[in-house]
């Protein structure tokens, strides 16, 4: 009997070291393809069920860190219906606890409160995903993952399915895997690649990473700066741009200011080539410390030379694009004779004696236009109204001894500038002519002319409009069209409704893009957004404009020229037989250049252009007057955007209140009470609206800047057949309102809930 039973102990043995050995052999096998894989996330999908049978476990989650948050996040799990799992760090969670203390736990109860209180009085398991699972949790292994020392992650196993505990075979196999999965957690961090320039672009899913690859390409095979090729073909917008560079340098990055004026004598002892081919600039004085321009904030190199040439140790840096740098240097470097003059000195030098009543008007005026003090003058009246954000300046004389009055158009408003004495209301008139090369002598006509001004490196030009007024006087009206980039599209202050659909139709492959309004209404900036939008490589675009105020990189742009002959339509008819894609014309003046337009729309082409009229519906009957097919401009048109620019509460003084129940009845009454109650707007305790107030920075007026307001008729099938069928401008607004259409004047109140405007300043625009 003896012999047998030492003969059974013998082969139990054998069974029992060959189940060893067959163990051991399995984590050696996981723990290898763990240590060799190049993508750790790739092998434990493949081992999973390797690791299950090891473990004799039913379920595993792999934690990793993310740093940012203080979280463990579930890398890597099998049997979850849930999605990703997160757990602080911290004792109040079985992971969590595990990695707080970077140490393992074993449970054979997690529902056992007594168990759990025994590890740390903290320690509480979550039963909510088994309560969305269905799923019952009882024995728990939790290791931490460690890289010398430093918390990587942690790997758990869930319920034994013999319904065992986690033995110390069990604990000491996934302490070995741990320790395999920190080095492979840590090998995969140091791999990672680390974020660029424009990772935020990426993030924020205004490119992405395959377009940005694409840009780095361009940019090393045209040797040509990414930032250029992201702006002007990529359609990045410059401010989203800096705020990237902002973010990874962590170093403001700011752009090019025409305004801004550099201070007298910064760059003396500094040649503006050197700066330039350097591509550093001092920019200003700040307690004590010189802020200097830099392309890469982190060029240590750089900074060290920076800081010789300044003979200073101390410099605050401040990023900005190479392109915006130089327009820095060349506005700071400027000659002598461009430094600006204070207009009151220049007053002062003029003769402000008395006129005798007496005296003949000849006498009064004989001041010469090419006295220096006029010159002067002149050329500092323009500056002004540049650097104050003049859209016209208007020069306005009157008879006898009284003086001619300067105004400046600013925000849709004048406003008085400056009082010139009597006797010089010619000379100041004549210097502008000359300047306009216009004829001097000719008063009795009117006469129009353009100035090429030179401002701060900056070429401005003025349209001069010089009309002859009572008295044998002459007004002169300047409007400065200094040359701008596009906005984009989101820039506009559209509304939901009206974004999402200028962007669809002026995307379209072929037809007619119509934007209308008054003089000065914002209508070409509205235009070159589009144009913007869809401006690629691989569309040829031309424009015809009169005058070009805006121009991009990518398009084709011609100035029409009417005093020769070449007008916007035979521009138009050019620019069909030059391949195009789009066209856009710069108004449809006459009926001529509208037939072209909706012609050109109906074979193939996309059409933008503009009109002056006051809403979208009443532009139909407009086109109709002026002798339109209906039925070629119904299947024609895309849409009608019409707009109006209302004056926007200054952002620095503009005080928020709460309304009576009155001025919310008067809003909602102006609105039109069944559109305004489905907006859902409501008069609560809680509603916020804004007043003007006035500070310096808006002139006490309490208002600065402007924004759109804009109404949008879509060309739907059911507006293109009241246009067949010659529907009334109401029915056609009744229409367009059914589709989602807002009014301008509705468009204007939601700016008003926006906090952007007031009730005040959308009626001056506003009729109905």
């Amino acid at each position: 009997m003896m012999n047998i039973f030492t003969k059974k102990t013998k082969e139990e043995e054998i069974q029992s070291l060959e189940k060893a050995l067959v163990y051991k052999n399995q984590l050696l096998n996981i723990t290898n393809q763990i240590n060799s894989a190049p993508d750790a996330d790739e092998i434990f999908l493949r081992l999973q069920k390797q690791i299950l049978e090891l473990f004799d476990a039913d379920r595993i989650t792999i934690y990793a860190i993310d740093q940012d948050k203080g979280e463990l996040y579930s890398k890597f799990k099998v049997g979850e219906t849930v999605g990703e799992i997160r757990v602080p760090i911290n004792s109040q969670s079985i992971a969590g606890c595990a990695a707080y203390k970077k140490k393992l736990i074993t449970i054979k109860d997690a529902y056992n409160q007594e168990e759990l209180t025994q590890i740390d009085p903290n320690l509480q398991f979550n039963r909510s995903y088994d309560e969305k699972t269905g799923y019952h949790c009882t024995q728990i292994l939790a290791a931490p993952i460690l890289f010398q020392e430093n918390l990587q992650g942690v790997i758990q196993l869930i319920n034994k399915k013999s319904g065992d505990i986690f033995d110390q075979q069990d604990i000491s196999s996934v302490k070995e895997i741990a320790k395999i999965i920190g080095i492979a957690f840590h090998n995969q961090s140091r791999q990672k690649k680390a974020p660029s320039k424009f990772h935020m672009l990426v993030q924020k899913n205004i490119l992405s990473e395959k377009e940005l690859q694409g840009a780095i390409q361009k940019s090393r095979n045209n040797s040509r700066p990414i930032e250029q090729i992201l702006v002007r073909e990529y359609k990045v917008a410059k401010k989203d741009l800096l705020d990237s560079l902002t973010n990874f340098y962590h170093c403001p990055f700011i752009e090019y200011d025409p305004k801004f004026q550099i201070e007298e004598g910064i760059l003396a002892g500094l040649s503006p080539n050197y700066l330039a081919k350097q591509c550093w600039m001092p920019f200003r004085k700040n307690n004590g410390k010189i802020e200097v321009l830099v392309d890469n904030p982190w060029d240590i190199q750089k900074i060290d030379e920076i800081k010789l040439s300044l003979n200073q140790q101390e410099v605050s840096l401040i990023g900005a694009l190479r392109e915006d740098i130089i327009k820095y240097i060349s506005s700071g470097s400027n000659p002598a004779d461009e430094k600006v003059l204070k207009v009151d000195d220049l007053l002062s030098e003029l003769d402000l004696e008395e006129i005798d009543e007496n005296v003949e008007e000849e006498e009064v005026d004989s001041i010469n236009e090419s006295d220096n003090t006029i010159i002067k003058l002149a050329n500092q009246i323009i500056r002004d109204a540049y650097n104050q954000g003049s859209s016209d300046i208007h020069i306005e004389p009157y008879s006898g001894k009284q003086p001619t009055m300067v105004r400046f158009r600013i925000d849709g408003e004048c406003r008085n500038y400056l009082e010139i004495p009597a006797n010089y209301r010619r000379a100041i008139a004549s210097r502008l002519k000359i300047m306009s090369r216009l004829n001097i002598a000719e008063r009795r006509l009117p006469q129009s002319g353009k100035i090429k001004f030179r401002y701060n490196k900056r070429e401005i030009e003025l349209r001069v409009e010089v009309t002859p007024t009572v008295g044998d006087n002459e007004d002169l009206v300047l409007r400065i069209l200094a040359s701008s980039e596009p906005l984009p599209l989101k820039k506009l202050n559209l509304n939901p409704y009206n974004l999402k659909n200028l962007e669809t139709i002026v995307s379209q492959p072929y037809g007619l893009v119509l934007v209308v309004g008054p003089t000065g209404s914002g209508k070409t900036t509205t235009l070159h957004s589009g144009l913007a939008h869809i401006n690629t490589p691989e569309k040829k675009i031309w424009t015809a404009e009169d005058p070009v105020e805006i121009t991009q990189y990518g398009l084709r742009q011609v100035q029409v020229k009417t005093a020769i002959g070449y007008t916007f339509a035979n521009a138009m008819r050019s620019f069909l037989r030059a391949d195009p894609d789009v066209i856009m014309v710069g108004e449809m003046r006459d009926k001529e250049t509208a037939s072209i337009g909706i012609e050109a729309s109906l074979t193939g082409h996309l059409v933008f252009s503009t009109l002056h009229t006051n809403s979208a519906p009443e532009t139909v009957v407009r086109l109709m007057d002026m002798g339109m097919d209906p039925y070629n401009f119904a299947n024609a048109l895309l849409g009608i955007l019409a707009q109006r620019l209302v004056k926007t509460l200054c952002s620095s003084c503009k005080t928020e209140y709460h309304p009576s129940q009155e001025e919310f009845q008067e809003l909602r009454h102006e609105y039109g009470e069944d559109l305004f109650d489905r907006q859902g707007y409501q008069y609560t305790k809680d509603l916020k609206l804004f007043q003007a107030k006035g500070c310096e920075k808006c002139g006490k007026t309490g208002y600065k800047g402007r924004c759109g307001i804009h109404e949008l008729l879509l060309g739907t099938e059911e507006v293109r057949q009241m246009i067949i069928e010659g529907a009334r401008v109401e029915e056609i607004r009744d229409a367009g309102l059914k589709q989602g259409m807002s009014t301008l004047k509705q468009d204007g109140i939601y700016k008003i809930f926006q906090g952007l405007t007031d009730l005040t300043q959308v009626r001056k625009v506003c009729i109905k």
